[in-house]
């Protein structure tokens, strides 16, 4: 970056903050730098056809880097200038990371680790309904669909099921120990059978696919041998699985078990069923999906078994596949799996910079038309308006002291959004995150689609006439010649 020259492209509201922090940047790190403030106060209304017709390139430029909310085919404003254009960061904060380079994209392609994610209790559902929770599995990066079976009962329709979650293009395993239940799944295509110990094993050859392996006392891993055996006498291919205790019933043995099995044998497929843990303790699955698979990864457990049945594991088999991606570059790369994915970081943020009280005074002073800003800061919410400046711990104690100020455009929607931002800088600053105006709070991968506001946007598509006149409202826009595609993208001061 030192020998680089940026060009910074902005409208007026965020000048002066652009400005301050590409100084506090330079403190540190040498940089060359330009600004140019186009003639319009939002930044994010601009598009790049806009901008190319009033950009103006300094000599010895080398990278122009636009607003973060000004979004649009860049490819106008390359080709013309025949330099690298770029979008910046959406918050001004975070400018010193994307320009430094502290946090790299890295490659999270490559795994080792299998998924295979059961479907509890099977016949207790409709074929149809278990081709549902198949499907979303497989929307999940499942690698197998273990058709769960209910012990004490055997199925006869077992096949049924196996066929229709075939038909899906995926693999399909099930978990039973009864030997006519197996054999009429194996025969309908299963390829996995889970579980196999001392009751069944003398049938598994019968099946002609890859078994599991289980002890018959999870608390002996000796019980497992003459069932290996066996298998190894009939060239039947299998998986070793320990077996996982929950946490007070056994849990550090049971992980020890798992050492004991991959040091006696050092070459057989292991597998692991992560459910004990995941499902069976007060926790949200994410940090327990990661620990289990890093613990897999490092023994080289290629597969993990999983469900999705309590409330807080209900997308574990999407965590698992993110969490096999980020130990395998741990792993690969010797580093901890740090500053690689924010996915599996659901309920705090990685970062929570913060505003200081001259950023939060010089942002206030900068507002000139009737439009209210909101940030956190803290422990407080600050509402920021022209000439007006609010703040407290409590939003209806902002919202008292706006009303008690005699504002001239607060109706009963502006005042309906205004209650529904300060809400969401709320639950930000109570659970410790990112609070962007006009945008979605950031939870990771039980977040579909990120950074957008949902309820904002159905609004908006719902009632076009109303979304017109709020934005009429919301921005004070010099006529730009192109108006945003997206009136939802202008409201935040803290866009560059």
């Amino acid at each position: 970056m030192k020998s680089e020259q940026i060009h910074f492209v902005t409208g007026r509201l965020a000048e002066a903050a652009l400005r301050n922090t590409l100084a506090d940047i330079g403190k540190s790190y040498e940089f060359k730098y330009t600004v140019q403030i186009m003639p319009i106060t939002v930044a994010a209304l601009m598009s790049p056809q806009w901008i190319a017709r009033h950009i103006q390139i300094p000599d010895g430029t080398r990278r122009v880097i636009l607003p973060g909310y000004c979004r649009g085919d860049l490819s106008v404003l390359t080709d013309s200038l025949s330099i690298p254009v770029e979008h910046g960061p959406k918050d001004l904060r975070q400018l010193s990371r994307f320009l430094t380079g502290k946090q790299q994209e890295v490659d999270l392609s490559d795994y080792q680790i299998e998924i295979i994610a059961e479907i509890n209790h099977v016949p207790a559902l409709s074929v149809s309904d278990a081709v549902a929770i198949a499907k979303q599995y497989q929307l999940d990066s499942a690698d197998f669909i273990d058709v769960g079976c209910i012990p004490g009962q055997t199925c006869a329709e077992i096949a049924d099921y196996v066929l229709a979650i075939k038909d899906l293009g995926i693999r399909v395993s099930i978990d039973s120990l009864n030997i006519d239940e197996i054999a009429l799944a194996t025969a309908a295509g299963a390829e996995l059978v889970l579980s196999v110990n001392s009751s069944n094993v003398h049938a598994a050859a019968d099946w002609g696919c890859e078994v599991v392996a289980i002890p018959d006392d999870p608390a002996d891993l000796n019980s497992i041998e003459t069932t290996i055996e066996i298998l190894d006498q009939a060239g039947v291919a299998f998986r070793i699985d320990p077996i996982l205790e929950p946490i007070g019933l056994g849990f550090a043995d049971s992980l020890m078990r798992y050492h004991t099995a991959r040091e006696r044998w050092p070459d057989a497929e292991m597998m692991m069923g992560i459910g004990n843990l995941s499902e069976l303790s007060d926790v949200d699955s994410a940090g327990v999906n990661l620990i289990l698979l890093g613990i897999c990864q490092e023994l080289k457990i290629h597969s993990v078994l999983t469900t999705q049945v309590i409330n807080w594991a209900t997308s574990s088999v999407k965590e698992c596949d993110i969490a096999r991606r980020l130990v395998s570059y741990a792993c690969t790369n010797s580093v901890p799996p740090k500053n690689l994915s924010t996915e599996l970081v659901v309920l705090r943020d990685r970062l929570l910079p913060k505003f200081s009280p001259q950023q939060i005074s010089d942002l206030a002073a900068s507002i000139k038309d009737n439009n209210y800003r909101i940030l956190t800061d803290e422990d407080k919410i600050h509402l920021l308006g022209s000439g007006k400046q609010f703040m407290d711990t409590d939003p209806f104690a902002v919202f008292d002291a706006l009303m008690e100020s005699g504002p001239k455009n607060v109706d009963a929607s502006h005042a309906f959004y205004l209650g529904y931002e300060m809400c969401k800088a709320m639950t930000a600053i109570a659970l410790g995150k990112n609070y962007t105006q006009d945008e979605a709070l950031d939870w990771g991968t039980l977040q579909s689609t990120k950074r957008i506001d949902i309820a904002c946007q159905n609004v908006i598509e719902a009632n076009p006439n109303q979304a017109s006149r709020l934005a009429s409202r919301w921005f004070d826009v010099s006529s730009p010649s192109e108006p945003p595609a997206d009136i939802r993208s202008c409201r935040n001061p803290r866009s560059i």
